[in-house]
């Protein structure tokens, strides 16, 4: 049994489907996955990442690194300063949720002397943002002077772009492979409900990048797409003067990802720490998630003249960069437990150190990043 939303909650989640309705009407009865994915999670005042709610931490939908443990954010932290001594410049993070991630690296950075002229935050959510301020405001007051808010990706960058879980909130199309042909599965407005519509794709860019894809002409298969993650990854190549982008994310390489087995996808709605596959359910008050095709990235990257540097999992990343030697071993209490348990779910190859990916593209620097030494997989994109 799923906890049920308030009266508030279940008038707001109908205003966003009322406000897709409309849309879907507006185009002709029928709109891509895509675009009711960007509408359910970013529609001004009503998406989930654009209103009140609380998303993050066990109060909210689900839990990311950051909200796990200080570590985290303390140890990628000195990737960071690895990279800004090669080049310099800023740190521009995308999306950053709670501010929890921001707070921690700052912290290290200041502890390591290695903090950037700006700590820039790229957040599409005017709520998230306004909640960024005061949580850094009160977490680092000493450090609040060197951060600010973006509205779109600057040029001429220097330093590192960081994005832990951006990428799996990017709007994807959902894709049917059936009897040879290429089908889309949109949605379309039943009264009062939003449903599942499946026609004949006339996106030449997504049949295009269907038919590139490992899978037999006569299997009947469903998956995702991101045109929009690839397209992303390109913008940032062509703003970067020198640094690296570092993504933090879960998904797989092209092979594992449209695994024979995999028929359905990694399409997920996540409500209050329950992975559902509706995506209707209560929209606006559910994250809307797929897993992220690493190999996209790996050729986006490329063909904006980047150079991949290394990617590996999760574990191996925090590893590498010494996250062991920063669980703080004086202490034998309960503190330390809970810490250890911590690091334990972002390592564990059973929660978040095998499924969570680390990826990351330089340009202008030559020098082997820390966090990929050992355990690098570039040879399976």
């Amino acid at each position: 049994m799923l906890p049920q939303p308030d009266a508030a909650a279940r008038q707001h989640s109908a205003a966003l489907t009322a406000h897709i309705a409309r849309d879907i009407a507006k185009a002709g009865g029928w709109i891509d996955f895509a675009r009711y994915m960007e509408l359910a999670l970013y529609a001004p005042g009503l998406g989930y990442y654009a209103a009140g709610a609380t998303k993050f931490g066990a109060a909210g939908d689900f839990v990311t690194a950051p909200e796990l443990t200080p570590l985290f954010g303390r140890t990628v932290a000195h990737q960071v300063a690895q990279i800004l001594g090669a080049c310099g410049g800023d740190v521009v993070e995308l999306g950053a949720g709670s501010g929890r991630l921001a707070i921690d690296l700052l912290g290290e950075l200041a502890r390591i002397d290695a903090l950037p002229g700006r700590y820039r935050i790229l957040e599409v959510s005017a709520e998230l943002a306004a909640r960024q301020r005061t949580a850094i405001a009160a977490a680092i007051p000493q450090l609040a002077g060197r951060v600010e808010w973006l509205s779109d990706i600057p040029h001429g960058l220097r330093g590192v772009v960081l994005a832990n879980e951006v990428f799996d909130a990017l709007p994807v199309h959902v894709v049917r492979w059936q009897g040879g042909a290429i089908l889309e599965r949109g949605v379309a407005s039943d009264g009062a409900r939003l449903v599942w519509e499946t026609r004949p794709s006339a996106h030449p860019g997504l049949v295009a990048a269907a038919r590139r894809l490992p899978i037999p002409a006569d299997e009947d298969y469903t998956s995702e797409i991101g045109l929009a993650a690839p397209a992303l990854v390109q913008s940032l190549g062509a703003a970067l003067d020198c640094g690296a982008l570092l993504f933090f994310d879960y998904g797989f390489p092209r092979a594992e990802y449209y695994h024979p087995q995999r028929t359905m996808g990694t399409l997920r709605a996540h409500y209050r720490h329950h992975a559902l596959d509706d995506p209707f359910h209560w929209p606006g008050l559910c994250d809307l998630t797929a897993h992220v095709d690493f190999s996209a990235l790996a050729e986006a990257g490329s063909a904006a003249g980047l150079t991949l540097a290394g990617y590996t999992s999760q574990a191996n990343f925090l590893v590498n960069a010494g996250i062991a030697e920063r669980i703080a071993s004086p202490d034998t209490g309960t503190a330390r437990l809970v810490e250890s348990n911590a690091v334990q779910r972002l390592v564990s190859p059973a929660e978040m150190g095998e499924l969570f990916k680390v990826i990351a593209f330089t340009r202008g620097i030559d020098l082997p990043l820390a966090g990929f030494i050992r355990g690098d997989r570039r040879h399976r994109l």
